[in-house]
């Protein structure tokens, strides 16, 4: 069960994604994360690299590896895509998010859940205490969500906790900053932006004290003592989005974040 605050978050977090115009049809939700028309379409061209890359260098590699299906444990998994693409692919697949909400929280799943009877499963948790035993999943993936985080070091042991000897924790789709300083800045701007963005959600919105940002040294550091060594996958983005920072420069502005995919393999 959720604490108070991580309730009203999640009910303030599905009201601003509503008005935000990120409930889908179903004939959109099954076609994520290739949505190739609406004012989200250019967000997920960006997210399909990422889950392309995925695919193709983790989650079937790990396939071929084994003679059964692997459970998949997505972290942070909103409406439940990334859940049906490896139910789809014919593994077990567990989606755990806060929000329950038919937004594009677990209860926008449902097309998805029909489809895969017996391959998804949903539970309602925070990924600060995973109501699964230890090394439960096979494949831990970070949907867009490790930022959200507010202890890194505990979220980062949690997923180690229950991921199987000889599995890997995966993170798509985290903005990651090569400097300290360019996070920094990119989260006083959020703060002085907080309430153009969210009006009256303002002060629920930003209560969890999330770290909203991840460079290379903050996740080695927040790894000590799990054995665990990460690896940086980099992605190749549409080209808009590789000229941010030749943009950002030209602008004189702080450098982007990029996302790419990371792994750390469990031993």
């Amino acid at each position: 069960m959720l604490d108070a605050t991580l309730s009203a978050f999640a009910e303030a977090y599905a009201q601003h994604r509503e008005a935000e115009g990120r409930r889908l049809s179903e004939a959109e939700l099954l076609a994520l994360p290739w949505l190739r028309e609406g004012p989200q379409a250019g967000q997920w061209a960006v997210r399909a690299r990422t889950f392309e890359a995925f695919a193709a260098r983790v989650l079937e590699p790990m396939a071929r590896g084994v003679s059964r299906p692997l459970t998949v444990l997505d972290l942070g998994a909103g409406n439940g895509w990334l859940a049906y693409r490896v139910a789809s692919a014919g593994h077990r697949a567990i989606a755990l998010d806060i929000r329950a909400d038919d937004v594009d929280g677990l209860g926008a799943a449902d097309p998805f859940v029909a489809r895969r009877p017996g391959s998804i499963e949903r539970l309602v948790a925070s990924f600060d205490a995973i109501p699964l035993a230890d090394g439960a999943s096979d494949l831990t993936v970070f949907n867009a969500a490790l930022h959200y985080a507010a202890d890194l070091s505990a979220v980062l042991a949690e997923a180690h906790r229950v991921t199987a000897a000889g599995g890997m924790i995966a993170i798509l789709d985290s903005p990651f900053y090569r400097r300290e300083s360019d996070g920094e800045a990119m989260v006083a701007e959020r703060r002085v932006r907080a309430q153009d963005w969210f009006g009256e959600r303002a002060a629920v919105l930003t209560s969890l004290g999330s770290i909203e940002y991840l460079t290379a040294a903050r996740l080695r550091a927040a790894s000590r003592g799990l054995a665990i060594a990460w690896r940086r996958h980099r992605v190749c983005y549409p080209l808009a989005y590789e000229l941010r920072p030749l943009v950002a420069a030209l602008r004189g502005r702080r450098r982007p974040s990029r996302f790419d995919l990371w792994t750390a393999a469990v031993r």
